[in-house]
């Protein structure tokens, strides 16, 4: 079952993500808020991983190339305009791919139709910081496009379509785009200039081709589960 396996895989390996945050944020509201966000997103994986077999297995004992996450949400937190940048890009995707499988059939529709609300909670997080990094201080207006320019060439790997997932996901690249530019005109942001703004698809992670920091954050999620194969808790 390679969709909830390649959705389980982007929510695990975000929340993930998130969590490196944790005392690190700039501020404690931050630390809350993106703790949060990295709660929402394993709930959402450990349904779609116990869709294709044991959710603690498929996490903790899968090697890298195993994995099916696309490149974006395994690039390393950066400064916190990186992880913005990161989220906006994410969180406007997934809540166009949940509300189109809210209203299909099966499992992933139930997933789909309680996660999209969730997911607008991140989106908005997302484009609150955008706007307010965006349009601050010269430095922080910097950072935030120098953010949304690094990440772009991860963003054209979203629009790949996933074996099982009854949701055209090349359909979802105008949406996207138009919300995202919305998003980056009204912070005083430019999105990288391409053929028709294309996001150019840099990515191999769905095929289990990953970036080098990945294999690091997948070292220290499996380092627990590995030293105490068995244990319980």
């Amino acid at each position: 079952m390679i969709a909830p396996i390649a959705l389980g895989d982007d929510a695990l390996v975000l929340a993930q993500r998130l969590g490196e945050w944790a005392g690190h944020a700039p501020v404690l509201e931050e630390d809350v808020a993106l703790a949060n966000i990295a709660l929402d997103l394993l709930g959402q994986a450990r349904v779609l991983l116990s869709l294709a077999g044991d959710e603690d297995e498929l996490a903790y004992l899968r090697e890298e190339r195993e994995f099916r996450n696309v490149q974006l949400v395994e690039q390393p937190n950066g400064d916190f305009a990186n992880t913005i940048a990161r989220q906006l890009y994410f969180s406007v995707y997934q809540e166009l791919m949940y509300g189109e499988l809210a209203t299909g059939p099966g499992d992933l529709a139930a997933l789909a139709a309680k996660a999209v609300k969730e997911v607008a909670y991140h989106r908005d997080h997302a484009v609150q910081w955008t706007l307010r990094l965006g349009d601050g201080t010269p430095e922080s207006h910097e950072r935030m496009q120098r953010a949304l320019d690094a990440l772009w060439r991860y963003t054209g790997e979203l629009f790949q379509p996933v074996e099982g997932l009854p949701v055209d996901l090349p359909a979802l690249r105008g949406p996207w785009l138009e919300t995202v530019g919305e998003v980056a005109a009204r912070a005083t942001l430019t999105l990288p200039e391409g053929p028709d703004r294309t996001p150019w698809s840099a990515g191999a992670g769905r095929q289990g081709v990953h970036t080098e920091p990945f294999g690091r954050m997948l070292a220290e999620m499996q380092h627990l589960h590995r030293s105490h194969p068995g244990a319980s808790w």
